[in-house]
């Protein structure tokens, strides 16, 4: 592949993995403005280190890899911005519905929000589904949106994270054991379940 070749197909991967680059970067810096200019320093970084991607395929995980290590040692250190976006903007450009994200994971709990008999719940409930998410602790809200939202596998975000699979599926439990609470919590206090189906539901 020529040098041009090269920066055509950088080019193509670049604008076809670039919601999931913004989307983790808010997730990171909790800023549209932080979020923007870490994006583009991971894609002129990423094209600087072309060279070193062994494997084409694994080029989504690879650059999400880099954008995170970007984050870890510039934006971790700097005077954050105060955060402006939540994942409502997972929702607001209609590329993601939260029935799909719900009735894609195996949890039982999160399929339940997605029966078609609570079609009126998870109307009112999506936005906050997404907001419970963000307000996950970090370490598990990075997990839980590379998986649910962005769909990479436990070794994908495994190699984004530069963490064993087996500490990914921990993270991953403790963070849904978390957001379940939430969204029960949420459920019980908006009058759309009691606390005697909760404790059904949880048995």
């Amino acid at each position: 592949m020529t040098n041009q070749d090269l920066k055509v197909w950088f080019a193509r991967n670049i604008e076809e993995c670039m919601d999931s680059l913004y989307g983790l970067a808010v997730r990171l810096t909790r800023n549209s403005a932080d979020a923007e200019d870490l994006v583009a320093e991971t894609v002129v970084k990423g094209w600087s280190v072309i060279g070193t991607l062994e494997d084409r395929s694994r080029f989504r995980p690879w650059l999400l890899r880099i954008l995170r290590n970007r984050y870890i040692s510039d934006y971790r250190r700097k005077s954050a911005r105060p955060p402006e976006l939540s994942y409502d903007s997972m929702l607001a450009d209609g590329t993601h519905d939260v029935t799909d994200l719900l009735t894609e994971q195996p949890d039982e709990f999160l399929c339940w929000w997605a029966n078609p008999e609570q079609e009126f719940a998870n109307k009112l409930l999506g936005k906050d589904i997404v907001r419970a998410i963000d307000k996950l602790p970090e370490v598990f809200r990075t997990v839980v949106f590379l998986v649910t939202v962005e769909g990479l596998s436990y070794d994908e975000t495994a190699e984004v994270l530069e963490v064993p699979p087996g500490t990914v599926r921990s993270r991953m439990k403790r963070g849904r054991t978390l957001l379940q609470k939430a969204l029960w919590e949420h459920a019980r206090e908006a009058g759309l379940i009691s606390s005697d189906e909760i404790e059904r539901h949880r048995t």
